[in-house]
């Protein structure tokens, strides 16, 4: 199993070798490095926990720069693998396990919207505009459902949109560029520029 942690940074367009237009997603994925190896005789489960980026000594507590013993990460992240014992703690994963053409799934945190109503948040069609209507085309209608004025569980109502957790599969690498430590992928990612995207091939 190949995996790494990247920060998305912009979509583009590339073109293949029949000259077809491909949308991707830019992601720099600088040197990653193992801040702890999870086995399941310790701890009941069998992961890879890897941490990337930089961050400033003085922002990082003591509890947390004694795990990651003396390695200087920003982000940290766990990958659940059936055989741990061959990696070590403080050794560096980078681009070279990855090459045009892998499938490969990523997943990150979708890009926050707010509070929104039906229409965009469930895809509602709302009230008409004609019968008198003046300020209630994104009204819901009615929620009761005739159950006594009761409303019914998992009713799809206005809330807060995005900031969730989401995985996409089957997404194709198209370019690697280990001097710039940029990986292309076809498709788009979830997030905004800045987001922390977990790579799994």
């Amino acid at each position: 199993m190949k995996f790494i942690l990247g920060i998305k940074q912009n979509m583009t367009q590339v073109f293949d070798e029949i000259g077809k237009v491909h949308p991707a997603t830019i992601l720099q994925v600088g040197p990653s490095f193992i801040t702890q190896v999870k086995t399941k005789e310790n701890d009941g489960y069998c992961a890879v926990q890897i941490g990337t980026g930089v961050k400033r000594e003085k922002n990082i507590n003591k509890p947390l720069k004694g795990h990651l013993n003396g390695v200087n990460v920003r982000f940290v992240k766990e990958f659940c693998i059936e055989d741990p014992s061959k990696y070590k703690v403080g050794e560096k994963i980078d681009l070279s396990a990855f090459a045009v053409g892998d499938i490969i799934e990523v997943s990150a945190i979708s890009k926050g919207k707010g509070y929104q109503s039906v229409i965009k948040r469930h895809g509602f069609k709302g009230q008409p505009r004609s019968h008198g209507q003046k300020h209630s085309e994104n009204a819901p209608g009615s929620i009761g459902g005739g159950l006594r004025n009761k409303v019914p569980k998992n009713m799809r109502m206005a809330g807060r949109m995005g900031g969730d957790r989401i995985t996409v599969k089957n997404l194709k690498v198209l370019g690697v560029d280990q001097e710039n430590n940029q990986l292309l992928i076809s498709g788009a990612v979830p997030g905004r520029r800045g987001t922390l995207v977990e790579i799994r091939g």
